[in-house]
């Protein structure tokens, strides 16, 4: 074709977003309000915002007509993503390379050391017994799986969806990586708002099941953790947990590590470059991958919508299973726990374990758990990772 000032300009008009405009897919321009209402979530609602504001833009970068297509390759997100494929045989676009980590598991890896180095595992060490608390409240976990699967979820899917009652995304996320892909974007969304979500969720059930009278128990205040105890705690649950559930060595092994930096006292700068510079620079780049795989394709169906109500009731039975388990402990105890701190068994850090306090202090305004709820919270983030590692085993993931 003859080059005419005249073909040039249409040539441009047609590469415009513009142009494409009445060919454009109308599910397109539905995930494109989809963006903007994730960004006025993290913006104006302040709901999670660090997590939801990168996911918002990057669903808007891949899902605006023609200009998505410059950000984020759709077929990429169909492959491995292995790193031949990266360099070949195409060059990689911007939203490609960022995919590539969370493909291959390598941002909850990371998220995972930032959090263990922010994480204080003393609450838990001086009260071993909220490993249990921690461990019931993943009865949202399976709770979730069984009604996915009664909903006609495979079991991979069902697996990945339940992992939401945890409260722990970069879990969710690792999860639906390996277990069901295609799925990633809502569970992902699902997961991070439904975290935001805790002080909303829990205190209805919370006042539901626990009497006034255990509400106002007041706990005897936690001993000291020597530094040892600090130092051989991410050693000691990394080996057993490698040992009985490998499959989940790599987020414990993760966690441990970098709590392990914060314990050590000589390693506090890589701590500190964990806890602060690390974790924020891969939570962008997470976050902006998955924003990016939410294309209408996948997005846009029934399975979403389940999943976001899936959401909710796993996160209604995980309050449930850590409530139930505080009960039975108050009254083991003769009374000496307060059920209400069996609610902070979700892995969402320190959120859930203030929750506890908060309603604690509706009954009495001079109780403090707080740092007794710290312990079944943090058991928690180990619990969900455990309960990941067992899907993964079980399923090959």
């Amino acid at each position: 074709m003859e080059l005419t000032i005249s073909n040039l300009f249409q040539t441009l008009w047609q590469s415009t977003s513009i142009a494409a405009a009445g060919v454009a897919q109308w599910k397109d321009w539905i995930m494109v309000v989809v963006a903007l209402v994730l960004l006025y979530l993290g913006v104006f609602k302040k709901i999670e915002p660090l997590l939801l504001v990168p996911i918002g833009f990057g669903a808007l970068l891949s899902n605006l007509p023609v200009a998505g297509g410059y950000f984020l390759s759709l077929d990429y997100v169909k492959q491995v993503g292995e790193l031949n494929q990266i360099v070949s045989p195409h060059l990689p676009l911007l939203g490609d390379i960022l995919y590539f980590g969370v493909k291959n598991e390598i941002y909850p890896i990371l998220i995972f050391i930032g959090i263990g180095a922010m994480t204080d595992f003393g609450p838990l060490i001086a009260q071993p017994s909220s490993f249990l608390m921690g461990a019931a409240a993943q009865f949202g976990v399976y709770a979730a799986l069984i009604i996915s699967v009664l909903l006609g979820f495979n079991l991979k899917e069902a697996a990945a969806i339940g992992i939401i009652g945890g409260a722990d995304g970069p879990t969710a996320i690792y999860s639906a990586v390996k277990l069901a892909p295609h799925l990633l974007g809502p569970i992902a969304v699902a997961a991070y708002t439904y975290m935001s979500l805790v002080p909303i969720i829990q205190p209805p059930i919370m006042r539901l099941m626990v009497t006034e009278k255990e509400a106002k128990v007041r706990m005897k205040e936690l001993r000291n953790v020597s530094k040892v105890e600090r130092i051989l705690f991410p050693i000691a649950i990394t080996v057993v947990t490698s040992i009985f559930v490998p499959a989940s060595t790599p987020l414990i092994g993760a966690i441990m590590f970098g709590n392990l930096l914060k314990e050590a006292g000589e390693t506090r700068r890589l701590a500190e470059t964990a806890g602060n510079e690390l974790i924020n620079i891969v939570t962008i780049f997470q976050a902006l991958a998955v924003g990016a795989s939410m294309k209408a394709d996948t997005f846009l169906t029934l399975q979403t919508l389940e999943i976001v109500v899936l959401g909710v009731l796993a996160f209604a039975f995980a309050t449930f299973g850590g409530l139930l388990l505080g009960k039975i402990m108050y009254y083991i105890t003769g009374g000496k726990v307060n059920p209400l701190i069996g609610s902070a068994g979700v892995s969402a850090v320190p959120m859930a374990a203030r929750v506890s306090q908060t309603v604690a202090q509706s009954y009495d305004p001079e109780n403090f758990v707080l740092m007794h709820a710290m312990g079944p919270n943090v058991a928690g983030v180990v619990g969900t990772a455990v309960a990941a590692g067992v899907f993964l085993a079980l399923l090959g993931g």
